[in-house]
């Protein structure tokens, strides 16, 4: 199958949303926590932030995936600013491309997002 970058930010969302829940759930019980928790990591600006962390560690091959993502027309809300949800967009479509195409990349690059972040 031929995906394109709207297929990769939309399975991206959901993989990285997935991830961040898998976590979450380790650590807590509690309903409330677990929401607050994951929607402090699965927003733009966190998604944006965690792009940057790991940007030096993208391959060419990535940098330009993270590049055309970045620039994929998305209707966004009116509150939110736009360069931090292109960005996070960005994000969507690299996870969804490893996930799609590279599942030991994905893990990769999860690993580190887990070492780097504080849950909970």
């Amino acid at each position: 199958m031929n995906y394109n970058l709207k297929h990769y930010a939309y399975i991206g969302d959901c993989v990285f949303e997935l991830f961040i829940r898998e976590i979450v759930i380790t650590k807590t019980q509690k309903q409330d926590m677990m929401h607050k928790t994951s929607t402090k990591y699965v927003n733009a600006q966190a998604q944006a932030d965690i792009l940057e962390s790991i940007f030096n560690e993208l391959s060419e091959e990535e940098l330009e995936i993270q590049k055309r993502g970045r620039n994929l027309k998305m209707t966004i809300n009116k509150k939110s600013n736009p360069k931090i949800h292109a960005l996070a967009t960005s994000f969507e479509v690299l996870i969804g491309y490893w996930h799609l195409n590279n599942k030991d990349r994905l893990n990769e690059i999860f690993e580190k997002i887990k070492n780097s972040i504080d849950l909970v």
